[in-house]
């Protein structure tokens, strides 16, 4: 069976591969139908551009895959919490759910009393401690 775990490990490889490139350690993934339609990691130190989170790419990814703007009936799994700039992007496309392994407490958009499309659902705490430890370790790396 399909758990929001088993779906967030899918977006926990996806933050392995962003490390791997040097990238902010954040990784996506768009589920429609307990099918993954879109994976995504940060990309923007590779593609020069502050708008490559994760998030976007997944978005836009998924978007394409549907044909259409619109995520009704779909879930992220994102391994940090969306920024403002993301979670404008998830209530514009009226995405169903949102699952979330670790908060951000300084840029997340939660704390900024922002909210997603009034139905969309969200989830925090999937994986948190392993989501949590791999933005700090990387962050610890760089100072």
């Amino acid at each position: 069976m399909f758990t929001d775990e088993y779906f967030m490990k899918m977006a926990f490889h996806e933050a392995e591969l962003a490390l791997e490139k040097d990238e902010v350690p954040i990784g996506c993934i768009i589920v429609s139908h307990n099918r993954i339609i879109a994976r995504a990691h940060n990309l923007t130190e590779t593609l020069n551009d502050v708008t490559a989170h994760a998030e976007i790419q997944a978005i836009t990814s998924a978007a394409n895959f549907l044909g259409g703007k619109y995520l009704k009936d779909c879930t992220m799994y994102v391994t940090l919490e969306p920024c403002v700039m993301c979670s404008g992007a998830l209530s514009w496309s009226q995405i169903s759910k949102v699952v979330i392994g670790a908060r951000d407490e300084q840029r997340g958009f939660i704390n900024k009393h922002l909210s997603l499309h009034s139905k969309t659902e969200i989830v925090t705490g999937v994986m948190e401690n392993e989501c949590s430890s791999m933005v700090k370790e990387f962050f610890r790396s760089k100072r």
